[in-house]
């Protein structure tokens, strides 16, 4: 299994995804779902193991059919399941997701309470999370106890150990309470993160501002970031480092579904500033990493589903080097 020095631990949900058979649809007027295994984290550790690197994933299943197919799908993918615990009176997680017609994306949960939300501090794998390189994270885990003060503590430990903390806070507003309960939690972790990627979406969130202008962007980033990143979609990305700040566009490609090429990017640029700590000051290097992992990401948006799309580092050079 990889070292302590090149591994990225990811932590947080895992959960099946229901997806209408057909595009363009509403939950109500889907014909039928197939089901197919998400949960952002998770989706992190398949890229990174994907490429070749090092991942382990540390979360909550449901001791069910379900819990046991998504354990697997992570060993089969070449992750490190060693921070998986087996919840035998809660279920697996489900979320059902539909792209409507007008492109929004459209989801309903059945978390009351899941697997995942209910994962112990006493339940981590603490010395998994002291091997990682870079502890990775979202917000969703931040919702509920006793899964929030889990989470609160596994960032405690990889930090002590020396990990880099990455985190993406993938809003999904249907899962807090409210508005302003999603924006406080998602907020009272912010110092503490190396690396923090956000969407345009969640930007303006955050901020409440309609805008990806510098000055906007500059209200997420705190003093003790090495790196804050903005993803525009197929417009490629902004950067954010301590001594430099950039943008690096996109490849073109024709894009089927969407789903999980944040996790992609975000994968992908794991692994390299894994292998590369340095690329963090220099702005050459972390571009060619932004530049890989942005190719990563339009590749998995070429495919359905987000595991079966995330690509190998050879497919990823292909279409860097075709481009």
């Amino acid at each position: 299994m990889a070292g302590r020095s090149k591994l990225v631990v990811s932590f947080g949900e895992m959960l099946i995804d229901f997806v209408p058979t057909v595009a363009g649809v509403s939950l109500a007027e889907a014909p039928a779902f197939v089901k197919a295994p998400g949960g952002a984290p998770a989706n992190v550790a398949i890229a990174v193991a994907r490429l070749g690197g090092g991942a382990a994933f540390v979360g909550k299943l449901g001791d069910d059919e379900f819990g046991r197919m998504l354990a697997a799908i992570l060993r089969d993918n070449g992750v490190d399941d060693g921070g998986v615990v087996f919840d035998a009176g809660a279920r697996t997680a489900l979320a059902f997701v539909t792209l409507r017609a007008d492109g929004e994306r459209e989801f309903m949960f059945y978390r009351n309470p899941s697997a995942d939300m209910l994962l112990t501090d006493a339940e981590l794998n603490v010395e998994l999370i002291k091997r990682a390189a870079v502890f990775h994270y979202g917000s969703i885990s931040l919702i509920a106890e006793p899964c929030r003060s889990a989470h609160l503590r596994a960032m405690e430990i990889a930090k002590e150990a020396g990990a880099l903390l990455s985190y993406d806070p993938n809003l999904r507003e249907a899962l807090w309470p409210s508005r302003e309960e999603a924006r406080t939690q998602i907020l009272s972790i912010w110092d503490q993160a190396d690396i923090v990627k956000v969407s345009e979406v969640e930007l303006e969130f955050l901020t409440g501002i309609d805008s990806v202008e510098d000055d906007v962007v500059m209200k997420l980033w705190r003093p003790t970031m090495k790196l804050l990143l903005v993803t525009l979609g197929d417009q490629g990305c902004k950067y954010y480092a301590r001594d430099f700040h950039g943008a690096v566009p996109s490849y073109k490609v024709q894009q089927v579904d969407t789903t999980g090429a944040g996790d992609a990017f975000v994968g992908a640029l794991l692994q390299k500033i894994v292998q590369d700590p340095s690329s963090l000051q220099d702005q050459k290097r972390l571009e060619a990493a932004i530049k890989f992992a942005n190719a990563c990401g339009a590749i998995t948006t070429t495919k359905k589903g987000a595991i079966p799309s995330l690509p190998s580092e050879a497919e990823v050079l292909q279409l860097m080097e075709s481009a």
